[in-house]
């Protein structure tokens, strides 16, 4: 069930839309997203382990990052300690996001935790059954960055000043021998190095990013990204304003279908139309 339906959210920063497609070859549709305004957070997550274990992953992960975020901010609220208000003077992070980020590692790591124990339960061995990839960003702490956490190969783009970045770091068998000097024999695309649920352990990359009035983010699987060449995602972006978020997505499903995507596909776009302080 998809956790967030496809209408126009309002997020402190600004409008965000999402909308997610079974594609043209797949009969079941393991992708997922959710936005939640009331927590400032946005997440897209590509579910493996075929139709119900991939379904069940990617919604589980999902839900057990907003449900940990929830229950530290409203700790919070209530004075009680949290890794929003707890600082550590030795710590090597200095600035303000350190509690945001410490509150991202445990909620991944619980998520892992949660699918692993399930895959366990059901006789799978270490390294298999179920899993997903989970990328998303946060914005609650400090009003000037926004924190980001992702497992797998989904993306998180970034159009800013007519350029459009990559914030995040495919994390496959096929981007390591890239970085590594490989040329041939590259392996295949969808080979990851880690997901959620299939390791004991998981070690997501979570960085802080400075944003500013104007920035238009996109989070998307690898059913767009992987077919849809980038100068294709950024034509789009570029054209895209805060009435046409809906539209953009729905151009961005359809170039991947027309590229011969063979996965399911999901978009979500955010445009930050101010700065909170």
């Amino acid at each position: 069930m998809q956790l967030s339906p496809s209408i126009y959210h309002r997020l402190p920063l600004g409008p965000a839309f999402g909308a997610t497609d079974v594609g043209l070859v797949r009969k079941s549709n393991e992708d997922n997203f959710l936005i939640d305004p009331e927590i400032g957070l946005i997440v897209v997550a590509d579910g493996m382990g075929g139709h119900e274990g991939g379904e069940i992953a990617s919604a589980s992960a999902i839900i057990a990052v907003r449900d940990h975020i929830r229950s530290v901010i409203a700790a919070s609220h209530a004075d009680a300690p949290s890794a929003l208000t707890d600082h550590d003077p030795d710590a090597t992070w200095s600035d303000r996001t350190m509690p945001a980020v410490i509150t991202l590692f445990d909620a991944v790591e619980l998520a892992n935790a949660r699918l692993h124990a399930e895959n366990l339960a059901d006789r799978y061995g270490e390294g298999c059954g179920m899993g997903t990839t989970l990328t998303g960003l946060w914005q609650y702490l400090d009003r000037g960055r926004l924190v980001v956490f992702h497992v797998g190969d989904s993306r998180l783009y970034r159009y800013r000043d007519g350029k459009l970045a990559l914030l995040t770091r495919d994390q496959t068998l096929h981007q390591q021998a890239i970085e590594a000097g490989q040329v041939d024999n590259l392996p295949a695309g969808n080979l990851l190095l880690q997901a959620i649920g299939p390791s004991a352990t998981v070690k997501p990359d979570v960085r802080s990013h400075l944003y500013q009035a104007g920035d238009l983010y996109l989070l998307c699987t690898d059913g767009l990204h992987g077919k849809v060449p980038r100068g294709a995602i950024e034509d789009i972006m570029k054209n895209t304003g805060a009435n046409q978020l809906q539209q953009a997505c729905a151009d961005l499903i359809a170039l991947a279908k027309q590229h011969g995507s063979r996965d399911n596909i999901t978009a979500l776009l955010l445009l930050c139309d101010a700065v909170v302080d």
